[in-house]
């Protein structure tokens, strides 16, 4: 055996299996297991728990390198079975808490690591056949109609998706050993497939059409399945799975196989409820949200440009990359240097980008934040110069040519995404190729995404910058925001300008603020001198004017203003409509800076000045309803409103949790001083406080802590009590905000929305029925790109792609018409808002569903708020 120099065993057991300095920067699997077995046999005895835990850590958050960790446990397992034997029955353990848990990733990598530990001969075959057939037994009986509930069937896909992803790792010793087992399995995974309904869930394609997914396509589950099958068909062999076992076989064989302990799953009950229709739809919305799909992988390069490899291959891969993403969250270095290193003997950086920007583009919510991938993709892009950064531009130019069906909420995303990457790339990117957008209609929605993405990086950086970035594209110079300050309406520069009463009086006001009169005496004034003489409208004018130009220098300027004067507007507003006309005055002083618009209208809800209500009010206003589908302004104002009304919930549930366990701990504390003292107290009076009786003193004393423990529980059941009013409150708020919500939505859509026809057909609102494979898209990168970043785009056969495509098309013109694009669009939101806010929508269905979802609402709106929900489409 090589020896582990002076490296430590603790570095050479993260390290192993992997390029770098601890092992000479070498890959021959068999040497880095017997330098890193010999350095652990050196230090065992004295660092037996350490090493323990360090390889449990190591097979659960590296757990690409699973079957290295599995070879050393099996290795020591020769020389020390309680070693081995802890180790399984530690991961029996965790999977086993985590299925009562609902921890996907712990199922799911605590699985794969028995299966790697089966294949170095540390537990018998029959034992990961008996964990497979429970977890296939427990899917089976939770989607059957009669003995379990259909509405978690996610969780039942999920137990299935485990066992079809562990296969990779153990199929070829399963099929060795107990090839009659296996077979059994896979029966039963072929009987649970047959009876399964497919997931075939539109509301979360990254890709839209009016017509939705192609009832052809396969689901995740099915399309694993199908994967798995061509691998059994292949001997088992994935080349993608390292499989270092193999040198050490004959040593490994005289171990002593341990039996792992039966595993149970918890049931999946119904639910009894007064309405069980909605109820089901709710329980199968927080089966989604508790075992969501893992990847939703966007196709956008084309087989040729991926190295030849097998389907499961492919599949293998992107759970690396998905496990490092997942445990590197916080490590942005060592995550690109996982990503760039996986144990496999071909190139995948197409592969990787097509997995990040599936994350990123996730549907409901990404895993992380968006943040994460944006500087994960920024350190690959330094990790491997030479080919990912051309990588990342053919995928942004496929994406854009196929941004017109874009889902509106990944749209977002992705504008977001790419003004931050633009951002640390110094603003560098070949507008010259997209500036026929100019000369597309103006709610066209290639040139939206490049006029949103410009307005991004002017708030990153500066008006003259992001010109002068698009020098190359003079044309692109229309589409930039407007330059300039604040607009106030009682600017006084002119000297030779008769001041109206607006100017007077906003330089008084300005006066009262500059020498820091108090809240009370401004509004005292306010109402005498203003309110009183020209009523309320135009008070709120010269207040709201007056105050923003005051704190419009920065940011905190605006706050502080906010906070020592925004009971003075408060008192002006007294109801909603002149709300709804304060957000009018915000959007009137700073129509040049829309993110200055949305900053103060959201800190202005902070400070409760003006109300959700109000603000969906305005935002459905017909001054922003015109700009629905050429400017992302009030959608973006709308999300921060009801982002801010939902977290405020989701803050208050936690609060009650946390009051919860305290009003529980001070009651359990509050018997125990009781307890202790009707004890003390027994026993003095009957020593009659004799010397081997309780001294008076500790009798008191304990009535004392009575006292207080009473005092303490009643406190904790007091802040229990009123949390939970608030709670309430929070949830009515909520109800009266969404049903206005989706009234607007209705409302509006109605107005616009094409009629149905005679025999029921609803409108294509597309002028081309295009024919997009829901999640698919296709583009040709070369890797070998020059710096100019220009990319060649042919099709699969290397023929030149005259088609959709590579955008020539779209340079002759967007042929939807403006009403068509603008009902796309607002049905996008709507769907999007549906998603992406169900958990709190749900507990209301019911009276949305009576005051809002009624015949009268157009089918089109329905469908889309149903599918957001998730709702079964006969409900639609």
């Amino acid at each position: 055996m090589s020896g582990g120099g002076g490296t430590s065993w603790r570095s050479l057991l993260l390290r192993i299996g992997d390029k770098c300095a601890e092992y000479g920067g070498g890959s021959d699997y068999r040497d880095h297991i017997d330098t890193c077995y010999s350095a652990l046999g050196r230090d065992f005895e004295s660092s037996k728990d350490a090493i323990f835990e360090l390889i449990l850590q190591c097979a659960e958050q590296l757990p690409h390198k699973a079957p290295f960790y599995a070879v050393l446990v099996g290795l020591i397992n020769l020389e020390n079975e309680d070693f081995a034997k802890r180790v399984v029955d530690a991961t029996h353990s965790a999977l086993q808490d985590a299925l009562q848990a609902g921890n996907c990733n712990r199922i799911r990598i605590s699985l794969r690591f028995l299966t790697a530990l089966m294949s170095s001969k540390v537990i018998a075959p029959s034992s990961i056949i008996e964990a497979f057939e429970t977890l296939l037994s427990s899917a089976a009986t939770t989607i059957d109609e009669e003995t379990g509930n259909p509405s978690y069937q996610p969780c039942a896909d999920f137990y299935v998706y485990c066992i079809l992803a562990s296969l990779p790792w153990g199929g070829t010793e399963l099929v060795e050993q107990v090839p009659d087992e296996l077979e059994r399995v896979m029966v039963g995974l072929q009987s649970y497939l047959s009876i399964r309904a497919r997931c075939n869930d539109i509301s979360f394609s990254v890709f839209e059409t009016d017509e939705g997914t192609s009832p052809a396509e396969k689901d995740f589950v099915e399309d694993l399945w199908e994967r798995i099958q061509l691998l059994s068909q292949n001997g088992w062999k994935a080349v993608s799975v390292p499989r270092p076992h193999l040198p050490f076989e004959a040593q490994l064989v005289a171990g002593q196989s341990h039996t792992l302990s039966p595993i149970s799953c918890p049931l999946q009950l119904i639910s009894s409820t007064s309405n069980p229709k909605n109820s089901r739809g709710q329980e199968r919305h927080e089966a989604m949200l508790k075992f969501p799909q893992r990847l939703c992988c966007l196709s956008i390069f084309p087989s040729n440009k991926n190295e030849i490899m097998r389907p499961i291959d492919r599949f293998v891969v992107e759970e690396y990359l998905l496990d490092v993403l997942l445990f590197f969250n916080g490590c942005r270095k060592e995550c690109a240097f996982y990503l760039a290193g996986l144990p496999v003997p071909f190139r995948y950086e197409y592969i990787m980008a097509e997995t990040i920007f599936s994350q990123l583009l996730l549907l409901p919510q990404p895993p992380f934040k968006p943040m994460y991938y944006t500087l994960v993709i920024l350190d690959l892009c330094k990790a491997l110069p030479g080919a990912f950064p051309a990588v990342v531009v053919g995928a942004v130019r496929a994406l854009f040519d196929k941004i017109t069906n874009m889902d509106m909420e990944c749209r977002s995303r992705l504008i977001l995404w790419f003004s931050h990457h633009l951002s640390n790339c110094q603003y560098i990117w070949p507008w010259q190729d997209w500036a026929y957008v100019r000369d597309l209609p103006r709610w066209a929605p290639q040139r939206v995404f490049v006029q949103e993405v410009l307005e991004r990086e002017t708030r990153l950086s500066y008006w003259d910058k992001i010109k002068q970035s698009i020098e190359d594209a003079p044309a692109l110079e229309e589409l930039l925001p407007p330059k300039g300050g604040p607009d106030f309406k009682y600017t006084t520069t002119d000297k030779n300008l008769e001041l109206t009463d607006g100017h007077r009086l906003s330089r008084e006001l300005n006066g009262l603020v500059r020498t820091r009169k108090t809240q009370r005496e401004i509004s005292s004034w306010v109402e005498e001198y203003i309110t009183k003489e020209h009523g309320p409208k135009f008070a709120l004018e010269v207040v709201a004017q007056t105050l923003l130009d005051i704190g419009s220098k920065s940011f905190t300027h605006l706050i502080t203003v906010l906070e020592r004067y925004g009971q003075v507007i408060g008192k002006v507003c007294s109801n909603e409509d002149l709300e709804v006309e304060l957000m009018n005055e915000v959007v009137s002083y700073w129509k040049n800076s829309t993110q200055m618009t949305a900053v103060a209208i959201d800190r202005m809800m902070g400070y409760r000045l003006v109300s959700n209500r109000a603000i969906v009010k305005w935002v459905f206003s017909s001054v922003n309803v015109d700009l629905f589908h050429v400017s992302d302004r009030p959608w973006e104002i709308l999300r921060n409103t009801v982002n801010k009304t939902c977290n405020r919930i989701a803050d208050l549930r936690k609060e009650i949790t946390t009051l919860e366990k305290a009003a529980h701990a001070a009651e359990e504390s509050s018997l125990k001083a009781e307890k202790d003292y009707e004890e003390a107290k027994l026993i003095s009076d009957a020593t009659d406080g004799k010397e081997l009786g309780q001294p008076p003193a500790r009798v008191k004393r304990l009535e004392l802590y009575v006292e207080k423990a009473r005092k303490d529980e009643a406190t904790a059941r007091e802040s229990l009590e009123a949390k939970k009013v608030a709670f309430s409150g929070a949830r009515d708020e909520s109800k009266s905000l969404f049903t206005l919500l989706f009234k607007s939505f209705a409302d509006v859509l109605n107005e616009r929305l094409p009629a149905v026809s005679p025999d029921g057909e609803m409108p294509n609102l597309r002028s081309r029925n295009t024919k997009l494979n829901a999640n698919e898209i296709r583009v040709e990168v070369d890797l070998e790109v020059p710096a100019s970043m220009d990319v060649d785009q042919e099709n699969e056969n290397g023929e030149a792609n005259d088609s959709e495509t590579n955008g020539e098309e779209k340079r002759q013109g967007y042929n939807i018409g403006e009403q068509e694009q603008w009902c796309l669009v607002t049905l996008g939101y709507l769907k999007a808002f549906s998603r992406q806010y169900a958990t709190e929508i749900w507990p209301h269905i019911e009276t949305l569903d009576s005051e809002i979802f009624t015949e009268d609402v157009h089918p089109l709106t329905k469908k889309a708020a149903f599918s957001g929900l998730s709702r079964p489409s006969n409900e639609w």
